[in-house]
């Protein structure tokens, strides 16, 4: 809990000292930290389980009950005394009165008060395991979309390119037809072009803001904030997989979980183990009692006093159920192992998976911008040679789709990339680094 309260006021201090005029990631990180809904509900849960971590919770401590009973009867009596004198007396009162303070404390139970204790300190591991499964899964989520949006605002610019290109083409052709040199046809199929990329850049500007959107979501703030985020998309290509490996044994959440379930396990059958032993209460009280009767030798009674005792139980036998229930914390403990070596795998199967698929991205990312590259020389030459008129409209068009093209190849695949590094982070546990 400390832990994430330190992140969480780190990432709010740099956000309130950014000067920039847009959301950063760890802006976007500590805003959806702080006003998530699960993440808050998942807080609430920690404070639960912290305040359930308590000695009188676990029956260590003593109970302190007060008392007070007060009983009143009206009744037709007749008293016959060893004399032969009859007493009758219609409608009699009768009150008896008993109050006090009794204290009673199991002092052993065979251990199993303190089993209980370790259990509770457990479940508040899980807690904080479970909202550490929050915090990671939320700021995946957060980083995904935040770099989505930046890929998304990347291709819009590619689509401005692409209007400005078909704006030059239809300028060209306009010209080149009032000088007799192309013919309608030319400058139609340019301003058809023209008005696919602005369809295509209407469509990128609705994805964009349902991006924002969606983002907001996270943040949980209002859904039409507006939002303004850098062109940074750079990517850590010094990743090591045998790093990742062991910060996963260690930190990730899942396997974190299993572990505790483990001790969990562990504990309940040392808890189930002491009920063979004998269990000791002691019990002590202070009572005052008061009673009046209308009938008989004794009109009114009064007395208090102090009284204690030791009590002793111990199971002799409870039809075998003893018995069943340590066989059966025991089986729980042995698939408490198998699903902790059964996480393990899937983790270093996923770690495994997503690296590969990490340094596919980057050689593609690579591999892509040399393309872009490529792309951008063809379309100046044909360009060019359109401007003098000897190559097609079809050819341009060719040529500038190949480049507009080659330009979101590379946004997409340097957001792939970016988000295999942030799979590997997750899995690793340490995705806020």
């Amino acid at each position: 809990m400390k832990k994430y309260s330190f992140i969480l006021l780190f990432l709010i201090g740099k956000l309130i000292v950014s000067a920039q005029d847009y959301l950063t990631p760890e802006e976007a990180v500590a805003i959806a930290l702080e006003n998530n809904f699960n993440i808050q509900i998942a807080q609430n849960n920690l404070e639960i389980d912290a305040i359930n971590v308590s000695r009188a919770n676990a029956g260590m401590l003593p109970s302190v009950t007060g008392a007070f009973n007060l009983n009143n009867t009206i009744s037709n009596s007749t008293q016959e005394r060893t004399d032969g004198t009859v007493q009758e007396l219609t409608n009699a009162h009768n009150n008896n009165m008993n109050y006090g303070v009794n204290l009673q404390w199991t002092v052993f139970d065979g251990f199993s008060m303190f089993a209980r204790y370790d259990q509770l300190k457990e479940f508040q591991k899980q807690g904080e395991a479970e909202l550490q499964t929050q915090v990671v899964s939320l700021t995946t989520e957060v980083l995904v979309t935040y770099y989505n949006l930046i890929q998304q605002q990347a291709i819009l610019e590619a689509y401005h390119t692409a209007i400005d290109l078909s704006r030059l083409r239809l300028e060209t052709a306009q010209n080149r037809f009032e000088i007799g040199k192309a013919a309608k046809l030319e400058v139609l199929n340019a301003q058809v072009d023209l008005n696919t990329d602005q369809t295509n850049l209407l469509r990128q500007q609705e994805l964009i803001e349902n991006t924002k959107t969606y983002l907001n979501l996270l943040l949980a703030r209002e859904l039409t904030t507006p939002i303004n985020v850098g062109d940074d998309l750079a990517i850590d290509e010094g990743l090591v997989l045998e790093e990742l490996m062991s910060l996963a044994e260690h930190q990730n959440p899942q396997i974190q979980s299993a572990l505790i379930e483990q001790q969990i396990a562990e504990h309940e059958l040392r808890r189930i183990k002491g009920e063979r032993f004998p269990q000791v209460s002691l019990n002590t009280g202070y009572n005052f009692t008061h009673s009046e009767s209308s009938l008989g030798f004794a009109r009114q009674n009064d007395g208090r006093g102090f009284n204690y005792g030791v009590s002793v139980s111990i199971n002799i036998f409870n039809g075998f159920l003893q018995k069943r229930n340590e066989g059966i914390a025991k089986i729980r403990i042995e698939n408490s192992q198998l699903e902790i070596e059964q996480q393990k795998q899937r983790i270093e199967s996923q770690l495994l998976s997503n690296f590969q698929t990490y340094l596919t991205q980057l050689e593609l990312v690579g591999l892509e911008e040399n393309n872009e590259a490529i792309a951008k020389e063809n379309l100046d030459i044909t360009l060019e040679k359109f401007r003098i008129g000897t190559i097609t409209t079809l050819e341009v068009r060719t040529a500038q789709l190949n480049y507009i093209n080659a330009m979101t190849r590379v946004s997409e695949a340097r957001f792939q990339a970016k988000v295999s590094e942030i799979r590997l982070r997750e899995l690793a546990g340490n995705v806020l680094d």
